[in-house]
This record gives C-alpha cells, sequence and structure tokens, in this order.
C-alpha cells in the first residue's frame, strides 16, 4: 500500500485531499511542522508527495530541494501558482507534475496512480533511517547530516545500518560481526575495529563527533 505526505498548510484542502486518497487505499499523512518537514518526510517515507508553493517558514521548492537531496520520491505541486513561470521553477526544481488549484479530487487521484504506476513498475521504493539530523540512505549507502554527504564502504554501510537500527541499545560485537559476515566470507575482529574506526572518521568529517559510542568489553551504542 503506498503512502503518500501532504505538504499543504490549508487545512481545509488537506483534509479533502487525505480523505479523498485515503477511500482510494492510500496511506495518507498530512504534515504538521512546517518549520523543519525533513524528520516527518523520512520518518513516513512516502512513496508520494504532494507539496505545495506557499508554506508557511519555507515554501515548497526550498522543500523540494531538500527532499530531492536525499531522495528521488515522485513530489507533485499543488498549487494556485499556476503561472508559467512557476510551472517551470517547480519543474527544475525536481518536480514530477504540476496540478492547479483549484483541481477536481477525482484528476489527482489518477495523476497520482499514473505517476505511482510508472514509478514503482521500474525501480524499487526509497528507505531512509533517520537520527537527530543524520539520514542513512539504504539505497546507495550514504550518510547525510547538515547539507554534507558522504559515500560509505559495504562493511561501514552495514555496521551503521544494524547500530541505527537498533539506536538506544548496545549491539555486542558478535552481532556486528554476524552481520558484515551477511556480505563477506569471513571477517576477523579486529576488521570491526578498522572499520568502526574508519567510519567515525567519515561521520567526523560530516560533523558527526562521537556518534558512534563505544561500550567497553560489549560493543557500540547510538544514543
Amino acid at each position: 500500500m503506498y503512502k503518500i505526505l501532504i505538504i499543504e498548510d490549508d487545512e481545509i484542502i488537506a483534509k479533502s485531499i487525505e480523505k479523498e486518497i485515503s477511500n482510494w487505499g492510500f496511506i495518507a499523512k498530512k504534515v504538521t511542522n512546517f518549520q523543519d518537514i525533513i524528520p516527518e518526510f523520512v520518518e513516513f517515507n512516502p512513496q508520494l508527495i504532494l507539496l505545495d508553493i506557499t508554506l508557511p517558514f519555507y515554501n515548497g521548492y526550498h522543500w523540494c530541494s531538500e527532499i530531492r537531496k536525499l531522495s528521488k520520491v515522485p513530489i507533485v505541486f499543488i498549487s494556485s501558482a499556476s503561472d508559467n513561470m512557476n510551472i517551470v521553477m517547480a519543474m527544475n526544481m525536481g518536480g514530477d507534475d504540476f496540478i492547479s488549484k483549484p483541481f477536481d479530487l477525482n484528476v489527482l487521484v489518477a495523476k497520482i496512480q499514473a505517476i505511482l504506476r510508472r514509478t514503482y513498475d521500474f525501480s524499487s521504493q526509497t528507505n531512509l533511517l533517520e537520527h537527530n539530523g543524520a539520514i542513512l540512505n539504504i539505497n546507495d549507502n550514504s550518510i547525510s547530516y547538515n547539507d554534507e554527504k558522504v559515500e560509505l564502504t559495504k562493511n561501514e554501510y552495514k555496521i551503521l545500518q544494524t547500530l541505527l537500527e537498533n539506536k538506544g541499545k548496545t549491539v555486542n560485537r558478535d552481532n556486528l560481526m554476524i552481520k558484515l559476515w551477511e556480505t563477506d566470507n569471513y571477517v576477523e575482529e579486529n576488521t570491526l575495529n578498522v572499520n568502526v574506526t574508519r567510519l567515525r572518521k567519515k561521520l567526523e568529517s560530516i560533523g558527526l563527533t562521537n556518534f558512534i559510542k563505544t561500550k567497553k568489553g560489549i560493543g557500540y551504542i547510538i544514543e
């Protein structure tokens, strides 16, 4: 079942969209914090976004640009600012379609269905893990933080993914070794130490100092 994130500050419009697309079997969520949309986007992990241009704090172009740093999820602009300049700008910023307000809800649903079909018939869904502003992109083995991005090796990614999936809990060294064995024939204990050290240096290079903590004699934790 596809999830759709609605970034629309007009509560009446947002509720009518949410009700209509829910009736068609989609899972809909309205953004509540317009000052910082990214955490809600990452947590909900939608397969499509409906995005207004005129929003509190930052406009839709800003949020389209921020989302595009993390994901290729389809973005459909919905706006009454439907002059040619805004439509062109929306497409240039990374939008996939533009629907002018006021619109027929049946037309909106048809557009959503068409975009989802052509997007997910040919590609997999985007998966992200987020913690305190750091975002691990499972599709390209990268981590982003404060507009900085660094690519990880296969082992570094596996370690970080495991720790993020268990954030707040200490992951013992044996469990991390097992995760690495899934991608390598054999991993010595020293290999884990080397990979954690390299991973920490990469995290520090984008401002994530002390992101991974050591629990002496046990393993590692992201708190």
